[in-house]
């Protein structure tokens, strides 16, 4: 009698990294890994120990995208297609997904759809609802899914024509006097039950003050995940929502996927999408839903609603056409008159950046960048700005881009349309100069 011959043992191989395909989106591989086999560089990219990885494939499963692979020596691969061949000869059938990850499949394939919550105030939308619209479409075609709205409120069924204008191809409306005032509970209440009805797998909500307390309760409330003040949002090529964010203080920006859970939830900031054309001829359906929540549940009464900037003091930096800023460079408080100067030139405000703010030269609510304002201005002058990541991220999508700085390395340079290296308290003021005369000798009137 003589032993049977054994099969070889399927080899399991180690993980490697792809050249050039690592976003550096937060060391999710590094957190997977079961042995420590995985270090990050000073860019955020893995460095893999090949003698401690014991080829589990979690590091490949989590990275969002597919900048990991499993490497297989000569020997490994002869021996995979030696296993394959007998496997075949043998009329097998091929080795099943795992349960626990044909399940989790089956489970997100249940969700369909993209959402945009639309938010209003006294029957208003925020003007971030339209811009989510724009984005959505993007998204809604890259899943070839359907892209639909949330209008919740009081006599608000305007709105649901609006969002249809702005690309909505279906509006589910809960309209009664519960809703007339944004209450958290009420309105948690109301898009929890149209999730677990309809169950979209993308929800996207502007980074307002509601939006952001809205958002927070509804993903707990759901057991999903959120990414808060996106700036950047796509599908990956498996059909996940690409969330980037800046992370880490704002020095990188990390990009962000929910891969075993839905709906996947994101907020923006206003200003950070772009505007979509509003196309009053485009058709769409109206679903109206009832509101699962009475006011007599209502813990919260709202007595009153005061609307900040009342008064009128305020500018709001964020909807203006030309915003001129001054950063650590412009020294001192008195020397913000300049760009003033400017700006009343060009009919535009004075912006600042995080430092001037701090230390006290201009307003908080003038402030540009992650901790600020998103701003998306025709033209932004960005005076003694070195350009910091946390500025850009709130700039960097303006139309145009004008960089006046005396260091010519400055990191504000990389974003700007053109680029003056030179004094500000010399450029500024013959820029203001050139400007008066330009628009005097248009209106005919003598300098």
């Amino acid at each position: 009698m003589t032993d049977a011959v054994k099969p070889p043992k399927k080899p399991r191989g180690v993980a490697s990294l792809l050249e050039g395909r690592c976003i550096a989106c937060g060391a999710r591989c590094q957190s997977a890994c079961p042995v420590d086999a995985i270090e990050m560089d000073d860019a955020g990219a893995p460095i893999i120990n090949t003698s401690k990885c014991i080829g589990c494939v979690k590091c490949v499963k989590v990275c969002p995208v597919q900048a990991l692979e499993m490497s297989f020596t000569p020997e490994e691969l002869r021996i995979l297609q030696e296993l394959a061949a007998a496997s075949a000869a043998a009329g097998a059938p091929p080795v099943e997904e795992d349960a626990e990850e044909a399940e989790l499949a089956r489970k997100l394939s249940s969700y369909r759809g993209v959402w945009v919550f639309i938010e209003q105030t006294e029957g208003v939308a925020a003007k971030v609802s339209w811009e989510l619209l724009g984005k959505g479409m993007e998204l809604a075609q890259a899943r070839n899914c359907e892209l639909a709205a949330v209008v919740m409120g009081e006599g608000v069924e305007d709105l649901c024509r609006q969002a249809i204008g702005y690309g909505a191809q279906r509006v589910f409306l809960m309209d009664a006097p519960v809703l007339r005032h944004y209450r958290t509970d009420a309105y948690q209440r109301g898009v929890c039950a149209l999730v677990q009805k309809y169950r979209p797998e993308v929800i996207l909500m502007g980074a307002t003050g509601l939006g952001r307390d809205l958002a927070g309760v509804v993903a707990t409330e759901l057991a999903t995940g959120l990414t808060a003040d996106c700036t950047g949002l796509s599908i990956d090529d498996k059909g996940n929502l690409m969330q980037t964010r800046p992370a880490f203080g704002g020095n990188i920006m990390a990009t962000i996927i929910c891969d075993k859970f839905r709906p996947q939830m994101a907020t923006v900031r206003p200003h950070v999408m772009p505007m979509p054309a509003f196309d009053p001829a485009l058709a769409g359906e109206i679903v109206r839903e009832k509101v699962p929540v009475s006011e007599e549940e209502m813990k919260v009464k709202v007595l009153k609603i005061l609307m900040d900037g009342g008064a009128g003091s305020k500018i709001d930096i964020s909807g203006a056409d030309f915003i001129i800023s001054g950063g650590r460079g412009m020294m001192n408080k008195d020397n913000f008159a300049m760009l003033q100067d400017l700006a009343d030139v060009l009919g535009g405000v004075v912006g600042a950046s995080r430092s001037a703010v701090d230390a006290g030269w201009m307003p908080q609510d003038r402030q540009v960048g992650q901790t600020g304002k998103t701003v998306r201005p025709k033209v932004y002058i960005a005076c003694g700005i070195s350009g910091a990541i946390q500025h850009l991220v709130g700039m960097q999508d303006s139309d145009v881009v004008i960089a006046i700085n005396r260091d010519p390395e400055a990191p504000i340079f990389q974003v700007a349309s053109y680029g003056i290296v030179g004094d500000l308290f010399q450029v500024v003021p013959a820029l203001t100069r050139k400007l008066k005369a330009l628009k005097q000798a248009r209106s005919g009137k003598p300098a």
